[in-house]
């Protein structure tokens, strides 16, 4: 509940491309198809002492949390509050600048095997995205304490919007999210300024074909992940194969050409 798939679907998911004179194959309005998509999450669990945890909830970067019920630092300026409302049942609250855009309700399987997130982000505006993630543990642990992976399908769609962008580059908005992502496709890092994004990240994308994208994301010089982004032949259906670094299996976004 990071959520690493939230910010996968709504921040930084988006394509990269080059926009040939006059007729890119990749401008236009696109929507998710979460039937044919795939994300996996990974997210880790540990004992830190008395009701405090240690908390990789993605990308390695671990938040220590006495689970309390208040609004504790988290990373990339936010706050991570986890509230214990049961045996089994906690509640986990992400915040930034007060307002709380990602919300997670754990509840344990009674042989301690299954982990249910009923997740929901809320963006700044005002949209709302919900996934209900089923996570198994992977490794022995008591409790919530383990580590846990979710193979899952989006339950709500987006809409994401490609234009020509100045200089040779496509410009991304999606339906949740006010900032634009403009990006250049010559193969050097540009730093992603955004504000919904960690600092320190930057991009860089080439063409590897008429079809084809690459791009590379890297957070402080170090690289997080690999996209390859498809567009079918008849130009109706972009697929997005995310490799995060360290996942075995990639992430699948498919969106159909509205």
């Amino acid at each position: 509940m990071s959520k690493r798939i939230f910010q996968l679907l709504l921040v930084a998911c988006l394509a990269a491309a080059t926009v040939w004179a006059g007729d890119d194959p990749f401008v236009g309005k696109w929507k998710l198809n979460p039937s044919k998509s795939k994300v996996i999450d990974y997210m880790k669990v540990e004992s830190a002492g008395a009701n405090k945890y240690a908390f990789d909830l993605g990308g390695g970067d671990v938040e220590t949390i006495v689970a309390d019920g208040t609004d504790q630092p988290g990373v990339n300026g936010t706050t991570l509050s986890v509230t214990v409302e049961g045996p089994v049942n906690w509640k986990v609250v992400r915040k930034k600048g007060g307002h709380t855009f990602i919300t997670g309700i754990w509840t344990l399987s009674q042989d301690g095997k299954t982990l249910s997130d009923h997740f929901t982000a809320n963006p700044p505006d005002g949209s709302t995205f919900r996934m209900d993630y089923v996570y198994k543990r992977t490794t022995p642990g008591s409790a919530f304490v383990g580590t846990w992976v979710s193979t899952s399908e989006p339950q709500s769609a987006f809409e994401l919007q490609i234009r020509p962008y100045a200089g040779g580059g496509l410009s991304f908005i999606n339906s949740g999210d006010r900032e634009a992502l403009n990006l250049k496709f010559d193969g050097k890092d540009y730093l992603d300024l955004r504000s919904n994004v960690a600092p320190g990240s930057a991009r860089s994308g080439r063409r590897v074909n008429e079809r084809t994208l690459e791009l590379t994301v890297k957070i402080n010089g170090k690289v997080t992940d690999t996209r390859q982004i498809e567009l079918s032949p008849d130009l109706k259906t972009l697929t997005m194969t995310v490799h995060p670094v360290g996942q075995s299996e990639p992430n699948i976004l498919v969106f159909d050409r509205e």
